[in-house]
């Protein structure tokens, strides 16, 4: 069922066999694998966490528990599970690997370099398993450690892909890549993976061919990039960005060199790399700079400029489209009632009329936004040159398009089972399926270029 791509019943029938044999071990982690396909990771952490109980001489559950531990942002949980499972079986590459991700995020990378030669021994990586008939689209996926990635966990069907993963964090020449496969670089925040992207052009130049997502146009997505070259597009507003030193933000003169920097108040401060509203915060007066500086991370802060769309009736909204292989794709309109709006916490679910609204988004953006905004978002899109990327944006009064985010970290996240939020999946499922395409497309036109 899993195989036939029939997860809902796959997931009934490991259920059910679970009910007649509680503590098996492939079922569960089996089980544990289509949760987290599906995006339902507290779910998977719940039959992992029973697993690595029921089998304490196993290191697979504490492994992979490990790993839904990391999306999750359980750092410190994720770390005991991990070294539970070296415990068990020094030579577990993926726990080890695991740890590896771990010291590169806490900057040790001494430590890194030796769970990195742990996880690949010989310079031999891990392929996915294939699942379909006939030839499979070969990929070669490299991400960064330090998180920011496109999210391809959807895209990458089993029954029409096989993959080798490589964290460039842990590139090391002599490395045997697939021959034959398509490049992707998966590396999708500038601001956050500098170095990771140095080394992925490292990769890419030892595997040859054709690379989706060059790390070079990446790299140009950073924030303070960013702001400056989309600020000259016609009816596009970029608010000023500038990635500053903490020491200058904490000045007792901040204001004042702020001032001169051309800001004003509100200001929006954060810490590069980070999303979802995580380490963003606003100053509205040279007072609060001082604690909305401490509340932040890092040796440096972005300042952006404080761009107001709020409505006549005080809401606030977030669009996002992605750009997929040089075409648009509506994915959610955010409705809130705070200036910072991310879907998770916007109030969506209360309104009928705010789901009204983003189902007229998704259905006829180039109507809802009008001519003028769409033709902004083509020439964004066109600039960023991304194979797969995405726009967040709103829209002033005169109808042009703000910029809050343009990069290639763009999740695509299906709607849930909630049958009021039904009318977002056919976008959802137009983008995911454009992505697919895009991979199945450059694949074959770099088969026939070699």
């Amino acid at each position: 069922m899993a195989d036939a791509g029939r997860t809902a019943e796959a997931i009934a029938s490991y259920a059910a066999l679970l009910h007649q044999h509680p503590h098996e071990l492939e079922a569960m982690l089996r089980l544990a694998g289509l949760f987290v396909a599906e995006g339902k990771l507290e779910y998977a952490r719940a039959v992992l966490l029973e697993a690595t109980t029921a089998h304490p001489e196993r290191p697979e559950p504490p492994g992979l528990l490990g790993n839904v531990l990391v999306d999750l942002g359980e750092t410190a949980a994720a770390a005991r599970a991990y070294a539970r499972a070296v415990e068990i079986d020094p030579d577990y590459r993926l726990a080890q690997r695991g740890l590896a991700v771990l010291a590169e995020r806490a900057g040790a990378h001494a430590e890194a370099a030796r769970r990195w030669r742990l996880g690949y021994p010989d310079g031999v990586l891990a392929t996915s398993h294939y699942r379909g008939a006939g030839s499979p689209v070969r990929l070669l996926v490299v991400n960064s450690a330090l998180g920011g990635n496109v999210p391809l966990r959807l895209v990458l069907d089993e029954r029409r892909f096989v993959w080798t993963e490589l964290f460039a964090e842990a590139y090391a020449p002599g490395m045997a890549l697939p021959a034959g496969a398509l490049a992707v670089n998966a590396i999708g925040d500038a601001d956050r993976c500098a170095r990771a992207l140095d080394l992925a052009e490292a990769i890419f130049a030892h595997a040859g061919g054709a690379v989706l997502n060059p790390p070079a146009r990446v790299r140009a997505t950073a924030r303070a990039t960013n702001a400056l070259r989309l600020a000259g597009l016609p009816d596009v507003v970029a608010p000023r960005a500038r990635l500053l030193p903490r020491g200058v933000l904490g000045a007792p003169d901040a204001g004042a060199r702020l001032a001169a920097e051309g800001f004003g108040w509100p200001l929006l401060l954060r810490a590069p790399g980070f999303h979802s509203g995580e380490h963003f915060l606003r100053a509205d007066a040279a007072p609060d700079l001082v604690a909305a500086v401490a509340a932040l991370p890092g040796d440096e802060i972005l300042a952006l400029d404080y761009a107001d769309t709020a409505a006549e009736d005080g809401t606030y909204r977030k669009y996002r489209v992605l750009s997929i292989g040089g075409a648009l794709y509506p994915l959610h309109l955010a409705i809130s009632r705070d200036w910072k709006v991310h879907y998770f916490s916007a109030a969506m679910a209360e309104s009928a009329a705010f789901r009204s609204e983003e189902r007229a988004f998704l259905e006829d953006a180039p109507r809802v936004l009008g001519a003028r905004a769409y033709a902004a978002l083509e020439r964004i899109a066109a600039l960023l040159g991304l194979d797969y990327g995405g726009i967040d944006f709103g829209l002033d009064r005169a109808g042009r398009v703000i910029i809050f985010e343009a990069n290639a970290t763009m999740a695509l996240v299906p709607p849930g089972d909630d049958p009021h939020f039904a009318y977002r999946r056919p976008a959802f499922e137009a983008a995911l399926a454009a992505a697919g395409a895009l991979l199945v497309r450059r694949a074959g036109d770099g088969a026939q270029n070699s």
